[in-house]
């Protein structure tokens, strides 16, 4: 029931109809004046009219992340297990969060099913923030009867799916970031302490040792140049972030390499294997056909060359194929995982299998992160003091040789 206008605002509105039952809706209209005025010709009698909010977008407050719908799917999974009706978690998960955006999400999601949609397609609506993989299950839950069961699933399997998400990110962020700060550190030694010794090299009337005289030339090039070195190097990482988004050849490419670097691609192999356990487990518990899950599974692994795999395996278990047969055939899945897969099928317990293959390769990359992190630490030690070493040492040759003249 809307009603379009010429440079018309949007209201929210709650009213009576002829047979006295509480409605409410969304209009457009000049005025609210106007609104109530067309609601009653309507047969409706307005209680409430409220200009709409703005867009999750223009809203103020921190950016949603996956974090947070995690935590959101948990308090609704706690609520609903408590018996507190579905309209009336969205209002005290809502009114609770810190978040305005978070809060006015989870409000649009309430005003939605008490306009009569169901809840799997008012989050459908929501593809920012609710992936297929969410809405199929709550879909499914609400088909099967069992939406508190479903929801405590998604809720755990999201959490599970950040806290590896973290480990990953920690593997990678402790040797980038120390890199960084390697890097300023040696800008600023070129820019305002090399010529400082430069300055006394000049009263010395000799040729400078070569590995100092490349250290002066380059201080010289970053005095002259560093904002095109900054310049530069903010260039190729836009250039590349660019081309990753636009060509799925160069991602696959990427995805395939990263795989093969020593330690860290072990651990994003078996993140990827995590999370393909992680969903198909949960899909398949949901009581999501095989074949309907993989293509939802295959874009939760975050691999493209794992992406393949899975949708290859999607179009041979359509055609009869046991899984784990055909995940033999990709030639990427551990044995241990295909056989743990063998064992699920034939007693009928495939979901149960597969959450254990998920703890399993989860608390593996747990301990190679663990290991990396111990490895790590001395290795950039000795790079850091290679680095800085050797400026310090480039900056003396001059001094120790004019000292084995004297």
């Amino acid at each position: 029931m809307a009603t379009a206008t010429t440079n018309a605002t949007t209201f929210l509105w709650e009213g009576l109809d002829r047979k006295g039952s509480k409605i409410k809706g969304e209009s457009q209209a000049s005025s609210e004046i106007l609104l109530k005025a067309d609601l009653r010709r309507q047969g409706i009698n307005p209680l409430k009219v409220k200009k709409k909010t703005k867009s999750l977008f223009g809203s103020k407050g921190k950016k949603i992340i996956p974090k947070d719908i995690a935590i959101f799917a948990r308090q609704l999974a706690t609520m609903m297990t408590a018996g507190v009706p579905l309209v009336q978690s969205f209002e005290i998960i809502g009114r609770g969060h810190e978040n305005p955006k978070m809060q006015e999400l989870v409000l649009s999601i309430k005003s939605d099913v008490e306009g009569g949609t169901s809840l799997a397609d008012s989050l459908e609506k929501k593809p920012n923030f609710f992936d297929p993989l969410f809405c199929n299950l709550v879909g499914a839950g609400k088909q099967s009867g069992a939406l508190e069961a479903l929801l405590d699933k998604i809720a755990t399997y999201k959490e599970k799916t950040e806290e590896l998400k973290a480990k990953v990110k920690k593997a990678l962020f402790y040797p980038i970031a120390v890199l960084v700060v390697a890097f300023i550190v040696m800008i600023i030694l070129l820019i305002f302490v090399v010529p400082q010794f430069q300055s006394i090299f000049e009263g010395f009337g000799a040729d400078l040792p070569a590995f100092t005289q490349m250290v002066v030339n380059l201080s010289d090039f970053v005095q002259k140049y560093w904002w095109a070195v900054f310049i530069g190097i903010g260039a190729i990482i836009f250039g590349f972030n660019t081309a990753k988004k636009r060509s799925p050849a160069m991602r696959r490419q990427l995805d395939i390499l990263s795989l093969k670097i020593p330690i860290i691609g072990g651990i994003l192999e078996k993140s990827a294997i995590a999370r393909f356990s992680r969903t198909l487990a949960t899909m398949f518990a949901a009581g999501v056909p095989l074949v309907e899950a993989m293509e939802s599974v295959a874009g939760a692994t975050g691999n493209a060359l794992f992406y393949e795999a899975t949708m290859k395996m999607k179009d041979d278990v359509s055609t009869g194929t046991q899984l784990q047969q055909s995940m033999k055939q990709t030639g990427i899945f551990p044995n241990m995982m295909v056989q743990m897969v063998s064992i699920g099928e034939e007693s009928g317990s495939l979901d149960e299998m597969l959450s254990k293959v998920a703890d399993f390769y989860e608390a593996e990359v747990d301990n190679l992160v663990d290991g990396l992190s111990s490895l790590l630490e001395p290795l950039i030690m000795a790079v850091l003091g290679v680095l800085v070493g050797g400026l310090v040492i480039a900056m003396y040759l001059p001094i120790f040789k004019m000292g084995a003249v004297v």
